[in-house]
């Protein structure tokens, strides 16, 4: 699953301060035309790409293209390879990535001569981005660690930090959730140090975003609020504004948040008319629809939603015209407006479809079947049950291929790192044993002079033999270290299987209500449902493998609990190995066959037995026993 995960910054200029820029760029254009052909020219050029590749691109491509010809000129290097590069960054803002590599290329080609790690690092970073920006993460990821390499000899902790940030929105594009945040929590710490505001307020929406998608709920909303508190005190009210929406997204489904989401949703409102952004004053209005429904208020949620799909249309927002289609057949469907909600969900279902959005497809055809149903059109309900059973399989698929994937990465991270450690540890015993060789010979020959040298010689052997002992143990001792990492992988497996297969028999139960409510669909999945009980059900001892490689991998996890507090349940044990494994809350649900609310709650009782600060994080907590 592909999503956008970047939100941009953007400066909002007064008039006034646009006039000030244009006579800024009527000054330099003078300074221009009365330069020699000398470095007053560059900076004057530079100047004025920075004055341009925000608002008129191409006028930007062209004064990097006469900065190329002014190093030419010159002679110099540093200002031919500086052309190079701005020229690389404008085709990137024009999106002609094919030409933004062949630049970049050049001036990292120029770099490398000059051992200039500082600004090759810089290089391979943009060409990681554009790599990012059509898809291709691994080569991202790719450039991405060299520049890491390169800011790591030039001691660039900050440049450091935002290769952590850039290489956690690969992880998150890719699903990888456990990895893109212990990234971005890296990156933060580092910003925090380094008093770096924005590229902190940055990173901490990579981080609020990766909560979201692992459905840690409360954490994202934590990263959220901060986030539109730096907004809100550098006075940028569209930043407030998408900040501040995305929280609400996350506070409306929880009833205990209401006082807290009403006022937010009101103050939105406020601030997209301040803003006069019709897309936005739809947003806020959809908040408060949202929150109308889950109020069980569906006539003032149907009369929003009614103004959204007519003011989307009218502004060609497709994305916008069929989710707002959606939602208004589910409130129709709530009203018993069981015609006019299919004829907004079948609207709804044809642009989700043109634009190919799979999330949106799956919640439209559960609502088809379901008002379809409704109105005793069983064979259309069919259809579209099977078609939301499909596409709900595809998206499942999707994201156990990407947890396996996650936790493979980690495995052969691990296995790399463990092979260099041993590797490293190999050289140093050989280069041990080639000077004890040498040595060995030459105390050898003074001994047949003498008898004393003799001794002592035989004295020195018997040291190096206890060395040798020693590195010999020392090397056993990697070799435990390894067996047991790999016990800890195997434990990782496991859990990723229970995970599929808890999640299979919860679906398993919802198919066989609806077989139980439907004859048609007992006719046609019966005989299958039995053949997969079957292969299920050859399974059973997948709990008590899970517990013996956890207590191998853990020693005494469940009596170091227990040591912190005698009223800790076997139960909230069980949660607590599954938090130890950095197992998602939707993960842990579905091996607990609970809903993640309860979940959430559960991790609350665990954390308050604990005594465990309001502050402190569960997860962090338990991996340290």
């Amino acid at each position: 699953m592909r999503f956008f995960i970047l939100t941009s910054i953007c400066c909002l200029c007064s008039f006034q301060l646009l006039a000030q820029r244009q006579n800024k760029i009527d000054s330099l254009k003078h300074r221009l035309a009365s330069s020699k052909i000398d470095i007053e020219k560059f900076n004057v050029l530079n100047h004025l790409w920075n004055e341009h590749i925000n608002n008129d691109v191409e006028q930007a491509l062209k004064y990097s293209e006469k900065m190329i010809t002014l190093g030419k000129q010159l002679k110099v290097d540093t200002i031919y390879s500086f052309g190079l590069e701005r020229k690389a960054v404008s085709y990137a803002y024009m999106n002609i990535f094919d030409s933004s590599n062949v630049y970049f290329k050049s001036a990292l080609k120029m770099y490398r001569a000059n051992k200039d790690y500082s600004k090759m690092a810089g290089i391979q970073r943009n060409l990681g981005q554009d790599h990012n920006m059509i898809g291709n993460l691994d080569s991202a990821f790719h450039y991405y660690e060299k520049a890491e390499k390169n800011y790591r000899k030039v001691n660039d902790s900050v440049g450091i930090a935002d290769i952590y940030n850039s290489q956690a929105i690969v992880y998150l594009m890719k699903g990888y959730y456990n990895l893109a945040l212990e990234k971005a929590i890296k990156g933060e710490k580092i910003f925090v140090k380094k008093n770096k505001p924005i590229d902190l307020n940055q990173n901490r929406m990579v981080i609020a975003t990766t909560y979201s998608e692992m459905k840690d709920t409360l954490n994202a909303i934590k990263y959220y609020k901060k986030i539109v508190d730096y907004f809100k005190d550098q006075q940028q009210k569209r930043q407030v504004f998408s900040t501040m929406h995305l929280l609400v997204r996350l506070q409306i489904p929880d009833p205990t948040l209401d006082n807290d989401t009403k006022n937010s949703i009101d103050e939105l409102i406020v601030l997209s008319n301040d803003l006069k952004d019709p897309s936005l004053i739809d947003d806020a209005l959809k908040n408060r629809a949202d929150f109308n429904f889950r109020n069980d208020d569906f006539v003032k949620a149907k009369n929003i939603y009614e103004g959204i799909v007519e003011r989307s249309f009218s502004r060609n927002d497709m994305y916008s015209f069929a989710e707002s289609n959606k939602n208004l057949g589910k409130t129709l469907l709530a009203l018993k407006d069981y015609d006019n909600a299919i004829k907004a969900l079948e609207k709804a279902k044809e642009e989700a479809e043109q634009l190919n959005i799979e999330s949106l497809q799956l919640e439209i055809n559960k609502l088809l079947s379901q008002s379809y149903e409704a109105t005793g059109n069983y064979k259309k309900s069919l259809i579209h049950f099977k078609a939301y059973k499909s596409l709900g399989d595809t998206i499942y698929n999707v994201q156990s291929t990407n947890r396996f994937s996650e936790l493979q990465t980690i495995f052969e991270t691990e296995k790399k790192e463990a092979e260099i450690a041993l590797q490293n540890e190999e050289i140093k015993t050989l280069n041990i044993q080639t000077k004890n060789d040498q040595l060995t010979k030459t105390l050898y020959a003074i001994g047949m002079v003498s008898l004393v040298v003799t001794a002592g010689l035989l004295y020195f052997g018997f040291k190096q033999r206890i060395k040798k002992n020693k590195l010999e143990r020392e090397k056993q001792e990697a070799i435990y270290r390894q067996e047991i990492e790999f016990k800890k992988k195997e434990l990782a497996s496991q859990t990723l299987h229970l995970v599929q297969k808890n999640t299979f028999l919860q679906e398993l139960k919802e198919n066989l209500e609806k077989i139980r409510k439907s004859p048609e669909l007992f006719k046609v999945e019966f005989r299958r449902l039995v053949m997969l009980l079957k292969k299920q059900n050859a399974e059973d001892k997948d709990w008590e493998v899970f517990k013996s490689y956890f207590s191998e991998v853990h020693n005494n996890f469940d009596h170091k609990i227990k040591a912190i507090s005698e009223e800790v349940t076997e139960k909230e044990i069980r949660l607590a190995s599954f938090l130890r494994m950095n197992l998602s809350t939707k993960e842990i649900a579905s091996m607990l066959n609970v809903l993640p609310d309860s979940v959430l709650k559960s991790k609350y009782r665990l954390k308050k037995k604990l005594q465990l600060h309001k502050e402190e994080d569960l997860t962090q907590f338990l991996n340290t026993l």
